[in-house]
């Protein structure tokens, strides 16, 4: 840009002493300079106008462009991260579908009235797997309830197994949390903790407000081991949506408690409501 200007600065600068000296024009007391004295004169200032005119120019495309260029990185970003998490929510265990209808099957003779409660129960869990695509949010009343109606379809495989408690603060129902992660989280402690004993044990559900944070908490009986893979989809698909969502914000950690217990806490920022 320097270079270009000094070379046009100098261009124009020759041209006009030129037409000075030839039409006469030239004031009298520049006339005792040689030609080369002249246009270097002129050009010096010239060259001052085109280097501030060039800097302008440049300096607004290059924040133009700039801008333009963060714009895009911003829009790629928002349609990796809408995709990411359309790819998690969409996700359902096929394995419970297929227990689940098992279930069904197995309690259409012995008992229809349950089996068209559980026809219900399992098409409300896929209803709401549909629409969690279009939620980035959803209120942990609704969430609640889609996990009551998994669990419900489970104690039908594993009856007095499977014992279910419920430990929630009802002010945090209107809270707004990643949808379907708590059905995860749930379908995990069966898949890695009831499943696996032979008494089967305990699934118990917790949340409430802790200090300035919503705590969400699924205990099972069991003991966190080599089994669970720590880059698993339950556990990583957790992690990823918690980070997408509220970045730093949240938290979630899974460790072992008392020695037959396994614990899968998600904290969460408060919202006023």
């Amino acid at each position: 840009m320097i270079v270009t200007a000094l070379v046009f600065s100098f261009i124009y600068a020759a041209i006009t002493v030129w037409a000075d000296n030839t039409q006469g024009w030239e004031a009298d007391q520049l006339k005792e300079y040689s030609f080369l004295n002249k246009t270097i004169r002129v050009s010096f200032g010239v060259s001052l106008f085109l280097l501030i005119w060039n800097l302008i120019y440049f300096t607004y495309h290059y924040v133009t462009r700039t801008r333009k260029e963060q714009m895009d990185t911003i829009r790629l970003e928002s349609m990796v991260k809408e995709l990411e998490l359309k790819t998690i929510k969409s996700h359902i265990n096929p394995h419970f579908i297929f227990n689940a209808l098992n279930s069904i099957r197995a309690l259409v003779d012995e008992n229809p009235e349950r089996a068209r409660t559980a026809i219900t129960e399992l098409s409300n869990i896929l209803r709401s797997s549909m629409k969690a695509d279009s939620l980035e949010t959803s209120p942990l009343e609704r969430e609640l309830n889609i996990v009551k109606d998994y669990l419900a379809l489970e104690h039908i495989r594993f009856e007095d197994r499977l014992r279910i408690e419920y430990d929630i603060d009802e002010d945090t129902l209107d809270q707004q949390v990643p949808p379907m992660m708590l059905q995860t989280l749930v379908e995990n402690a069966i898949k890695h903790g009831i499943s696996k004993q032979i008494d089967g044990g305990v699934v118990k559900i917790i949340s409430d407000f802790r200090q300035d944070h919503h705590e969400l908490i699924v205990q099972n009986t069991g003991m966190l081991n080599s089994e669970i893979n720590p880059e698993g989809f339950g556990i990583q698909s957790t992690y990823n949506r918690l980070k997408l969502l509220y970045g730093t914000r949240a938290n979630f950690e899974i460790k072992n408690l008392n020695g037959n217990l396994v614990e899968a806490k998600v904290i969460l920022p408060v919202q006023s409501l």
